[in-house]
């Protein structure tokens, strides 16, 4: 089974199953997107949407309308395709742990999604993801998926690898890399058994080559669509790996066993 690791919610929805269906991807983990970069048709249409991802990766709350009209979207596309999308809830990450515990158990497990993501803390505030595992260790170590290209910074992945290993049992997933910061976090990852990274929007071929062989049971094949695209990202694994057991498992057979497909 193939399985993309990390994309957003597309409008419309049928163009993500072409993207998806072009690339051979089988399934797709699914997170909730208040940008919609794919709907701009001329520079200054994707200059706003931009501005409202600027919003989103600082960690800035936002209008509260964006974030339900984000949430029913990612329920609509889940729920036409069930068999293609995995869906991931967010949570708010500026509320006391226990109303972020109560999210959790309402936005994420109440809706039958498989993990939480993608979490966007402030920068250097990574700190902030803490009541998040917790929750997810309560609910049987749920996947934990946080943004780690900019404006994450090198000290804010140093500190999820710290909460990762403060939390043992729960899968936490730095995104796209850990962006410019892509070798801190294959290094994070090598010394923490259960970091892991998924390869979306890698800033060079060279960093998902040496992720995969640092840590090859621990890196995910990604796209980040609609930022990334799926055919491109998969041909990128293929490109540093050989047929065999690696490339299986980092194009969806590691994912496979955390979600317990």
């Amino acid at each position: 089974m193939i399985i993309d690791a990390h994309s957003h919610v597309h409008d419309p929805v049928h163009s993500h199953i072409a993207l998806l269906d072009e690339a051979g991807v089988d399934r797709a983990v699914l997170f909730g997107t208040r940008p919609h970069p794919e709907r701009a048709t001329d520079p200054a249409a994707f200059r706003r949407e931009m501005s409202v991802l600027d919003e989103t990766v600082n960690g800035l709350p936002g209008d509260p309308d964006g974030h339900r009209t984000a949430r029913e979207e990612l329920a609509a596309a889940c729920a036409a395709y069930p068999d293609r999308f995995i869906g991931f809830g967010k949570v708010r990450l500026d509320r006391p742990a226990e109303q972020i515990a109560a999210e959790v158990e309402r936005e994420v497990v109440g809706r039958g999604f498989r993990g939480i993501g993608e979490l966007t803390p402030p920068p250097d505030r990574a700190g902030l993801v803490e009541p998040v595992l917790r929750a997810a260790a309560d609910h049987g170590g749920l996947p934990v998926v946080v943004h780690g290209f900019a404006p994450t910074t090198a000290g804010d992945l140093a500190t999820l690898a710290g909460l990762a290993r403060e939390h043992p049992a729960v899968p936490l997933v730095i995104s796209q890399l850990g962006g410019l910061n892509w070798l801190t976090a294959v290094e994070l990852a090598r010394e923490t058994p259960n970091l892991y990274l998924d390869l979306s929007t890698a800033p060079a071929v060279l960093a998902v080559r040496l992720a995969i062989n640092e840590v090859p049971d621990r890196t995910m094949f990604a796209s980040d669509a609609p930022y990334g695209d799926p055919l491109l990202a998969r041909a990128t694994v293929e490109r540093v790996t050989g047929p065999g057991m690696v490339r299986d498992r980092v194009l969806g057979g590691t994912l496979a066993e955390l979600l317990g497909l």
